[in-house]
């Protein structure tokens, strides 16, 4: 009787390429979600701090945080940043700034595939005003 020495060439190879396949993706995939949650929390600190600042001046600080991560395809966008402002018309009640992102990213996986990342959230925060 001949022995037979098992070797798992083909399974390790094929673990390999998997694994190989799974980093690749997420190089790409990873950088583009991380971007666009810290856009949001960066959103919801603008918001908060809007108080004296018109409306032009919060959308480009938003546009800016966007160019800064990389993400210059939200910008290309119409209608991906809205902001808007409301109450605090000095009765006591705090006003609120409301920061819509509606936008979708394209991530290229290589050139083999495709795919979107769609992002629709609304931030509505109080305006922070004479806290001394």
């Amino acid at each position: 009787m001949k022995r037979q020495r098992g070797e798992g060439k083909a399974g390790c190879l094929l673990t390999l390429l998997v694994f190989g396949i799974l980093v690749a993706t997420a190089i790409k995939v990873v950088p583009a979600y991380y971007a666009s949650k810290d856009l949001a929390d960066s959103c919801a600190f603008i918001a908060t701090s809007a108080s004296r600042l018109p409306l032009e001046l919060v959308e480009k600080q938003v546009r800016d945080k966007a160019r800064d991560l990389g993400m210059l395809d939200v910008l290309a966008q119409k209608g991906a940043i809205t902001v808007s402002k409301s109450g605090g018309g000095g009765n006591g009640a705090p006003g609120t700034c409301t920061i819509q992102l509606n936008y979708k990213q394209t991530i290229d996986l290589y050139g083999i595939y495709q795919f979107d990342i769609q992002t629709h959230k609304t931030i509505s925060q109080p305006i922070l005003e004479n806290i001394s």
